[in-house]
């Protein structure tokens, strides 16, 4: 098998990782209005278990990034993902909302190294111009472990009981491990130029504006990405009068399959401006403001007459979501180098985590008081504003 060959088999294996993680982050949204009603949640309450999740993830991020940089990413990779299927298979043992809670919580420690994981990868396998594609590559992972989700809860619930979803998906992380050593045995990564390699010490890259600038920008762009990943069973049952199975076998599982193709569309429209002589950094704003513009189409989702044509409003909204995220989560490699990758994704995976812990229970409020209509026009404009501040930081960025 030849090295460029090898170096996306390396990428492959990462997606199915990615897979892994955003399954056993999945299957909570979608098992949601079950879980709401064995343990007599309102939406807020649920809310509350994505934001302790969504801390926790955020506050463990730049650590689990730092700790991939230093110990490599064989070791750190393995880890991470043997920590994030055990966690995520205790969550099927829960017996009260405390239980919940707490598990969750640990989940969301655990899962923390997942972007970082496919950051350092995508930073020492491939090639600039290539990285949206790797980015896209990560969401295909995503996007296949949201839409499984849906589908594997309504087909096991009914027959095993909520629980068997996460114990089953939290078992399959096990097979990753053993996968990936034997293929990173076979294709080492790339060794780039020192002049490539990025900041030295963690202290030169948090010294650096432009990692605030690109972590102030995702809390925006990002939104609308946590709206659809956590919330839309409970949009189909609320707005639809669905019952969460119903939700789950007809509709949840299609906006995850749009994202795969927005991932790629978004890393292609940067891949070919590339290589077609626009400089890196402004080619993927190209790609982010016409994502941000597309995205007003969020406010139209509660005015669709059918579930039909909502199903594809949300689609679309997720659509241009992940095309924003896959060249947004190339940049911090592209201005940082492959030395500080883990972290430096790390550093957004962080901003991440805290926006979604902070929106969580926000949404859940304006769902319970005022429906789906408020939260929807407001997600539409946030990622214009967060591409907004990217613009910013780009021209930072050139005076440095």
């Amino acid at each position: 098998m030849t090295p460029i060959r090898l170096r996306w088999v390396a990428i492959s294996i990462f997606l199915f990782a990615s897979m892994l993680n955003y399954l056993d982050r999945s299957l909570m949204a979608a098992l949601a209005p079950t879980l709401k009603t064995n343990f007599h949640l309102d939406n807020a309450q649920y809310g509350w278990i994505l934001s302790a999740f969504s801390l926790a993830y955020a506050l463990t991020a730049p650590l689990a990034g730092a700790f991939i940089d230093k110990v490599g990413l064989n070791i750190g990779a393995a880890v991470a993902v043997a920590a994030f299927s055990c966690t995520g298979a205790a969550t099927g043992l829960a017996a009260s909302f405390r239980a919940l809670l707490g598990i969750r919580t640990a989940f969301g420690v655990s899962a923390a190294a997942g972007l970082p994981s496919f950051g350092k990868a995508n930073a020492i396998y491939l090639e600039p111009s290539e990285r949206a594609l790797g980015t896209a590559m990560n969401q295909v992972g995503i996007s296949m472990g949201s839409a499984l989700a849906p589908l594997i809860v309504a087909a096991m619930t009914p027959v095993y009981g909520w629980q068997s979803s996460f114990v089953l998906c939290g078992a399959l992380g096990f097979v990753w491990v053993p996968l990936w050593l034997s293929v990173a045995s076979k294709k080492p990564a790339t060794e780039w130029p020192p002049a490539y390699v990025g900041p030295a010490t963690l202290k030169e890259l948090l010294g650096d504006k432009r990692i605030w600038g690109l972590a102030f920008a995702t809390v925006f762009i990002m939104s609308g990405y946590t709206l659809w990943t956590n919330w839309t069973t409970i949009y189909f049952v609320h707005d639809w009068n669905m019952t969460g199975e119903e939700a789950n076998a007809q509709f949840a599982w299609i906006p995850p399959v749009f994202g795969v193709l927005g991932g790629f569309f978004g890393g292609w429209l940067a891949f070919r401006s590339i290589r077609a002589g626009t400089e890196v950094i402004a080619a993927r704003l190209k790609v982010s403001w016409l994502s941000a513009a597309l995205l007003l189409v969020t406010a139209t989702i509660p005015l669709m007459p059918t579930r039909g044509l909502a199903a594809a409003a949300v689609s679309m909204s997720f659509f241009w979501s992940v095309c924003i995220s896959a060249n947004l989560y190339a940049l911090p490699i592209d201005l940082f180098g492959p030395r500080r990758a883990a972290f430096g994704v790390a550093v957004l995976t962080f901003a991440y985590g805290l926006m979604q812990a902070f929106f969580s229970p926000v949404i859940g409020g304006m769902v319970d008081h005022f429906g789906f209509r408020a939260v929807c026009v407001t997600m539409s404009v946030l990622p214009l504003v967060g591409v907004g501040i990217l613009q910013v930081t780009a021209k930072s960025s050139k005076v440095m």
